[in-house]
């Protein structure tokens, strides 16, 4: 077998193959293999056929079919699958070579990978590529992390195949070994944060004031087609306008209140915890996954747990739909906020040299996030490269000023009707915690000093000078 294959791909799941089609779409032969042989044969003789793609029966075949420096991404589950692979390529490769995993891997066994391959000279990249099945055929949002060397043999075909905006490719080199994949964990962590206030914002408007599907469809299309422009906004417009064969509802009311997760916003929410970061909207919106999937115990407590009384809405109806859109739009920005802050207490954590401005840019098109106000994040990060908080840029703390008197009439209402709105209010609450100069916390290191002697300090005494009473005496 001749080595003409630029780069090579193993697990041809759907994510595999359209990754597949895209590099090779781009002008790239692509070698593929699979560890069950049937799954290889059918692409070779359906999607495949034709096309620069170059199917291997063994991994050996496949090596033999890579141009040096070898290039194999490596698209199976992540951790012991990931680990198994790689034992099983290692014996085939030699210095310079380079393994990509482009699963959603944990940044942690990226870094204990990376670093086991560096001291074999091999690279290791962990590349976090977002945008789901048809981003991957068409353009993804890709976010890379390795090293500088590999990266300069890998960048030619990442930065072809990634979505475009502007001209501008959607991807960009991150950082040193977990970079890539710590930066797309903490996009599905936002990805959780916006699908879940989007969900608020819906049930809202149809528990409070008795919407249909298809009238809701056509208000985010509306806000669709403003500010709140993005992928999520555009695909719940469909959602909402589909409707069921079988029964002739609308598709979504049929569907059971059960969400799943694959982990990623879990391992976003207890990072940010370990180094100090709050990230209300999206441990918000994680929780409620969590709570929706006790299905059953919600139903058998909805007829035990008293609710409150409830009456027709007496207010202005097109004003509470506007206050519910500037909800979203304010709670929106105080979760990317805390996304931005949290990747920036990882770059301090692990020496990366992440770009704020960068990420913002190849997050506006290929991946479940693109909105079309990253363009306003990224000439943010532009602006001031150090900017500790996206709430402290002037564009958005006007926003955040126009919007906020909606934002808690959104808020208020709904907690008057028994309306659950957990990261809508704890987005707000995080804005009114971080918009005060003082705190309750006086009265919370007073409790600590009482019950164990933690100390305290004084307003009146320099900072770092702590104190402790006898507080029985």
């Amino acid at each position: 077998m001749s080595a003409n294959c630029d780069i090579g791909l193993i697990g041809l799941a759907v994510m595999g193959e359209n990754l597949v089609l895209n590099m090779e779409s781009k002008g790239f032969t692509v070698a593929v293999y699979n560890r069950t042989t049937a799954v290889t044969d059918k692409f070779a003789q359906n999607r495949a056929k034709g096309k620069n793609i170059v199917p291997a029966q063994t991994l050996e075949d496949f090596v033999k079919s890579l141009k040096r420096p070898r290039k194999a991404q490596i698209m199976v589950k992540a951790g012991a699958p990931v680990d198994a692979v790689i034992d099983q390529l290692v014996p085939l490769l030699e210095a310079g070579d380079i393994i990509i995993d482009g699963g959603n891997s944990l940044w942690t066994d990226t870094q204990r990978r990376e670093k086991a391959l560096a001291a074999k000279g091999i690279h290791y990249f962990g590349v976090g590529v977002s945008g789901g099945e048809e981003g991957a055929l068409k353009g993804p949002s890709i976010m890379p992390g390795g090293s500088k060397q590999g990266w300069e043999s890998l960048a030619p075909i990442y930065t072809k195949i990634s979505a475009h905006v502007d001209g501008e490719s959607c991807c960009r080199y991150m950082g040193a070994d977990g970079a890539g994949h710590y930066v797309k964990m903490v996009h599905n962590g936002i990805e959780y944060g916006d699908m879940q206030l989007i969900c608020e914002g819906y049930s809202i408007l149809k528990n409070v004031l008795g919407l249909e599907a298809a009238e809701l469809s056509t208000i985010f299309g509306e806000w669709n087609g403003g500010e709140l422009n993005s992928y999520l906004m555009e695909i719940t417009t469909q959602i909402l306008a589909k409707k069921d064969q079988e029964t002739g509802k609308a598709l979504v009311d049929v569907i059971v209140d059960r969400a799943g997760q694959k982990g990623t916003g879990k391992w976003t929410v207890g990072h940010a915890v370990e180094m100090g970061c709050p990230l209300s909207t999206i441990s918000a919106a994680v929780e409620a996954r969590i709570l929706s999937s006790m299905k059953e115990e919600r139903v058998a407590a909805s007829a035990q747990l008293p609710a409150p009384a409830t009456t027709a809405y007496a207010g202005d109806r097109k004003a509470l739909i506007e206050a519910v859109r500037d909800a979203l739009y304010a709670s929106k920005i105080v979760s990317y906020a805390q996304g931005f802050v949290q990747l920036g207490a990882a770059a301090k954590q692990y020496g990366w040299e992440l770009h704020f401005g960068d990420i913002a840019t190849i997050w506006r098109g290929g991946c479940i996030i693109r909105a079309h106000f990253l363009n306003r994040i990224k000439q943010a990060y532009e602006l001031n490269p150090s900017l500790k908080n996206l709430l402290l840029d002037p564009y958005f703390t006007q926003i955040i000023a126009k919007t906020q008197e909606n934002w808690r009439l959104a808020v208020s209402v709904a907690v008057t009707n028994g309306i659950a709105v957990p990261a809508f209010a704890s987005s707000l609450a995080y804005y009114d915690s971080y918009r005060s100069a003082r705190l309750p916390a006086n009265l919370l290191q007073a409790q600590r000093d009482f019950f164990g002697a933690h100390t305290y300090e004084r307003i009146d005494k320099p900072v770092g000078q702590f104190f402790h009473t006898e507080w029985m005496q």
